[in-house]
């Protein structure tokens, strides 16, 4: 006897192939219905014979297409209601809006066969896609994932394009972005007056020329504009350095292909996958040593034994390196410290000191996306900026009690900032938008908030910020509701990590970084919390110090180790030990003197970042930085993997436990009079934060411990503390696909936003009880 099913499906559904998929499967089994998206996902309603039906429903769970993922499937069974057919139903557009977005996809294999087959109409053609692979966030405007609700709406599809949309056993059947050379966008090449020098017939060819003589080419692509020039002339890139205001900072570097890559670095298995997956971030490599052929200039990342290394993932990057036959830079098409351009006059204005040319298309860019990149740490991916491939896929919330909780919105930090909303069960994150340091960042992040509540269609009830009293993102919050939940920095990074690895119960939480503001009003950024579901309690921080020059000792390390000294030896400092201060002149000195001892510019600080800078300077790694993070970096690229010894350190207990770094800092002055070598000081470094880290686990007497902040993307540190805490038989949970960084820290506000919900909720109902 037939019977009916009806099956809800929520999850990353649309843009994936999956209503031709429930098609096929259903024409297989002799069923009739129908399906459709819906603003939650996708809705199918079939009929058959019940033993049909529930092999249906197994067969959409076991064989989904590939980039698809269901987080609930609920089904019922009704009476018939006499369909006779199988087919795809117009899409619903009305409802609350909670369906899946989902990221921009590398180009599928499929699709490059099709691209490089001269017989293939689309052959040659940068824009090619179907349902596997191709732009999505880029180009949504608005939920339901329709073609008049994308950027490609003014593309009036030809004829064999609407047949190829509209056969449900087509590879691009409602594949969105769908186009051909016929109806689709097309690519030309500017000057900076925007005098068209190349066609869509030429324009390839023509930007092959300019790279290859030198040229920098501001390159429209999925999600922005990249500067791309060759990656193997020093001249260029010093160029190019001179220009985008960029002295040492890394740039990244797209490979023609895999074999091109592994002449210059190291390509585990895993990183391998990474780079050939539908994600296809930029991964930092291990470069080889003393490639007498390689394509790579030591120009690229100087002083760093890491590569930013990236495959090409666009139709338009495949077709100019397959040609090309070298690696370029694929740097943002941005000023520093300023969102990548994604229009046209964007680029002009802003690039036009930068690119001799620009590559430009009409494709409009709904959002700026930028490339997302990833490190292998012990066997796991660690992504350190997400953005393309993976944003904005949700995180899900377990929710013991099946609450239903209202919408909340976090703004993130100052650095690396993100925002998130949290819908029913599901937490969106934001793609990477950066440091809001500049208006041009700010107005960003304004439009990716706006953004996301228009997306989603959801006014947040409630809206939650850092702690910190100057952050422009904790302004701005103040703007959306009179009294927006306050979360100190560093809690938000243990509940971010606590959500990714579903942590429960109780357990000891590492936030280490460079800089947030304490609940003492000072700077911290070496603290331990115990941490539950009842929230934060802190039980240790590293020994403080004061910061001579405050936000200036951030970019000179040696200012840092002024301030650590100082805290050590007091005003002995500037009378016996002044050969200490030798990296400032004589005059600097007089000044650090003024400030650390009238505490005139000097903020306290726990901060493990600047201990980091204050080592790499008395070793003597760097007395400037001209990036974030450089002299921490020189630490664990100068550290020797085989040292296993440490230095001293005490613990002093007063309301919490303080770990006296003095000790070791001693021990290191005492090794550089004896002429020890720099690796070995930093693999001892290494090892002592690694058994700080330990002594506290074991004083609490936790068997869990979570580490977050930026300084666990130092992979030295991390794989230290990770064994040595293993070891003692302590479970260790890290990031993985949030980063460790404060671009994760979002995450973490919505966390305890919830949990401090939860537990009124709970309290409210303890109230009623009695």
């Amino acid at each position: 006897m037939k019977t009916r099913i009806h099956i809800t499906i929520r999850g990353a559904v649309q843009g994936v192939g999956f209503r031709p998929f429930i098609y096929k499967l259903a024409l297989e089994m002799g069923l009739s219905g129908f399906v459709l998206n819906s603003p939650t996902g996708v809705l199918i309603e079939a009929e058959g014979e019940k033993e049909l039906l529930d092999h249906f429903v197994l067969q959409i769970q076991s064989t989904k297409p590939p980039h698809a993922m269901i987080y609930s499937m609920e089904f019922s069974f009704l009476d018939p209601s006499g369909y006779t057919a199988f087919q795809i139903s117009e899409s619903i557009s009305d409802g609350k809006k909670s369906a899946f977005i989902m990221p921009d996809l590398a180009v599928c294999d499929e699709c490059l066969k099709e691209l490089f087959d001269p017989k293939n109409r689309r052959h040659l053609y940068p824009f090619i896609n179907c349902t596997h692979c191709g732009p999505r966030f880029s180009i949504i405007e608005s939920l339901p994932y329709d073609r008049p609700n994308t950027s490609m709406k003014n593309f009036i599809m030809c004829n064999a394009c609407r047949m190829e949309y509209e056969n449900p056993l087509d590879r691009r059947f409602h594949a969105q972005p769908i186009a051909c050379p016929d109806c689709g966008p097309h690519i030309e090449v500017w000057d900076k007056d925007r005098n068209i020098l190349a066609g869509r017939d030429t324009a390839i060819e023509f930007t092959v020329d300019a790279v290859r003589d030198g040229r920098i080419i501001a390159m429209k692509g999925l999600g922005g504009y990249q500067l791309i020039c060759r990656a193997d002339d020093d001249k260029v890139i010093a160029r190019l350095r001179e220009r985008k205001h960029r002295e040492e900072k890394p740039f990244a570097v797209m490979f023609p292909d895999m074999k091109f890559l592994q002449q210059d670095c190291d390509v585990s298995y895993f990183e391998e996958r990474l780079l050939f997956s539908a994600e296809s971030p930029i991964v930092l490599l291990k470069r080889k040593e003393n490639v007498r052929s390689s394509k790579v200039s030591v120009a690229v990342a100087p002083g760093n034994p890491y590569l930013g290394a990236m495959l090409p993932y666009t139709p338009l990057h495949h077709i100019l390196l397959r040609q090309l036959k070298l690696p370029i830079i694929a740097t943002s098409g941005n000023l520093s410290e300023e969102p990548m351009a994604t229009t046209e006059d964007e680029a002009v204005n802003k690039l036009y000191e930068i690119a001799d040319l620009f590559l430009v298309h009409d494709r409009p860019i709904v959002r700026h996306v930028d490339d997302s990149v990833v490190r292998v740490v012990m066997g796991r991916e660690m992504v350190m900026r997400r953005a393309r491939g993976y944003a904005p896929l949700p995180i899900t919330i377990n929710r013991p009690d099946n609450a239903e909780l209202p919408s909340v919105m976090s703004v993130g930090g100052h650095l690396k900032n993100t925002v998130a909303l949290s819908v029913e069960n599901n937490i969106f994150m934001s793609q990477h938008i950066g440091d809001l340091s500049t208006q041009e960042a700010y107005t960003t992040f304004f439009k990716v908030v706006q953004d996301f509540r228009h997306l989603y269609h959801v006014e947040p009830e409630i809206v939650v910020s850092d702690k910190h009293p100057e952050y422009l993102s904790g302004k701005f919050a103040e703007t959306l509701t009179q009294y927006p939940i306050q979360v100190q920095h560093h809690e938000s990074h243990i509940a971010a990590c606590r959500l990714e690895n579903q942590c429960e119960g109780q357990a000891l939480g590492v936030s280490w970084d460079g800089t947030g503001y304490g609940h003492d009003r000072t700077i911290w950024g070496g603290e331990f919390f115990i941490s539950d579901d009842d929230g934060f309690k802190h039980v240790a921080q590293l020994r403080q110090f004061r910061l001579p020059g405050g936000e200036k000792a951030v970019k000179e390390p040696r200012r840092s180790a002024a301030g650590i000294l100082y805290e050590m030896y007091g005003e002995q400092l500037f009378t016996d030990y002044e050969e200490l201060l030798s990296n400032f002149t004589f005059e600097e000195v007089a000044v650090i003197h003024q400030m650390l001892s009238k505490k005139i510019n000097s903020p306290i600080t726990s901060s493990a970042g600047r201990l980091f800078d204050g080592v790499a300077s008395l070793i003597g790694l760097r007395q400037h930085t001209n990036y974030e993070g450089q002299s921490a970096m020189m630490l664990e690229f100068a550290a020797d993997s085989a040292i296993t010894g440490i230095f001293d350190f005490e613990i002093r207990r007063s309301d919490k436990l303080i770990l006296d770094w003095q000790p070791m800092i001693e021990e290191i002055l005492t090794e550089l009079r004896r002429k020890v070598p720099a690796p070995i000081l930093a693999a001892k470094f290494h090892n002592t934060l690694a058994e700080m880290i330990v002594a506290v686990a074991k004083e609490a007497g936790e068997q869990k411990v979570i580490l977050s902040g930026g300084c666990f993307q130092n992979a030295v540190l991390l794989e230290k503390t990770v064994q040595r805490l293993k070891a003692y038989g302590i479970n260790v949970y890290w990031h993985q696909r949030i980063p460790t960084n404060d671009g994760g820290i979002a995450v973490g506000q919505v966390a305890i936003a919830m949990q401090q919900l939860q537990k009124r909720r709970a309290n409210t109902v303890e109230e009623a009880l009695k």
